[in-house]
């Protein structure tokens, strides 16, 4: 089998996605705004080349980077390699504030038998905390007052670069009426997950800490 980087295998992969959209290799270079022979080039070249090269082509054909690479499009992040010269940067807590936004998807961290778990929920950010719905005896249902960990992440699979922001605090229950109605209201309340998850979690940082991946 060939490696998911391997230039054979990744033209391959360009090769049947044109014969799924119908259309030829001059085709694919006007849309990626490439000569024809540079775009051949490429593909005997491989990825390392000229890696943006591949972005367009990626964006061309309708699809990502990570896809033409790997062959799927659910594949975990990681496999565009590092950045040159890579380096960590300490955040401050307010750069770590503003990178995790108003909502998203993090992962909770609990101690539970047999041993700790990691869980994606997606959150919303609330009065200095973190709160996320779930429901009772779900596995990402805390004990109250359990001690907790929070995680958000990024990460660039062109540039090599990203970001991760670390909270450690405790969890509790919302059961406030007015509270809770207020936090449904919020963008980015609604469950991913779907169900019926109607108790929400709130975490108040006790620390929170971030680093950022830079390159160049």
């Amino acid at each position: 089998m060939h490696d998911t980087t391997d230039p054979a295998a990744v033209a391959q992969r360009i090769a049947e996605r044109c014969d799924r959209l119908g259309i030829t290799e001059d085709d694919l270079a006007r849309r990626a705004a490439m000569a024809p022979r540079y775009l051949r080039h490429l593909l005997d070249a491989g990825p390392d080349f000229d890696p943006g090269g591949f972005v367009r082509i990626a964006a061309a054909l309708g699809c990502s980077r990570d896809e033409l690479l790997t062959g799927r499009a659910d594949a975990p992040p990681g496999h565009g390699g590092p950045g040159p010269h890579p380096r960590l940067q300490n955040l401050t807590e307010a750069e770590c504030w503003e990178l995790v936004g108003t909502h998203g998807i993090g992962r909770i961290g609990l101690a539970v038998e047999p041993g700790p778990v990691v869980l994606p929920v997606n959150y919303v950010v609330d009065r200095a905390s973190f709160a996320f719905r779930t429901g009772e005896h779900h596995a990402a249902a805390p004990a109250e007052s359990a001690p907790v960990s929070f995680e958000v992440d990024r990460i660039d699979e062109y540039l090599g670069r990203g970001w991760s922001v670390l909270v450690l605090g405790q969890a509790h229950y919302v059961t406030d009426p007015e509270e809770l109605q207020r936090l449904a209201a919020l963008p980015g309340a609604t469950p991913w997950a779907g169900g019926d998850r109607p108790r929400w979690v709130r975490i108040r940082p006790d620390e929170i800490t971030g680093r950022r991946l830079i390159t160049g």
